[in-house]
């Protein structure tokens, strides 16, 4: 059974930072894309970063337009986990985030973890 789990989420102020973890357990996903997505209260989940491995020391990473420059993906394919760095956070960041892992046509979502940012 494939078991995606978030932590890290909480409370930041606006500018402040936080690190999201999300590690998966069940089959290995080193050569799938892992990322993020968020979703606020009576807003769509929306995609926030993904990120792909090729072999040897090279990622390829994509971010939404709004998070470019703030937010940064990676991920541990010996830990099986992706993370996401929150920098430079903004009173519109404040979501549930999900970490999502692709095997094909198929993708498993993770519970999700709260980040709240105060201005």
């Amino acid at each position: 059974q494939v078991q995606l789990v978030e932590s890290g989420g909480g409370l930041a102020q606006a500018g402040g930072s936080l690190r999201l973890s999300c590690a998966a357990s069940g089959r290995t996903f080193t050569s799938n894309a892992m990322g993020w997505f968020r979703q606020a209260p009576g807003k769509e989940r929306e995609f926030v970063a993904a990120i792909s491995w090729s072999g040897g020391n090279t990622f390829y990473a994509l971010y939404a337009e709004s998070v470019k420059g703030r937010f940064t993906i990676s991920r541990d394919n010996a830990k099986n986990s992706v993370y996401l760095q929150l920098n430079s956070l903004k009173p519109e960041d404040a979501a549930v985030y999900h970490c999502h892992a692709d095997a094909g046509w198929r993708r498993y979502w993770g519970q999700g973890t709260q980040v709240t940012v105060s201005s």
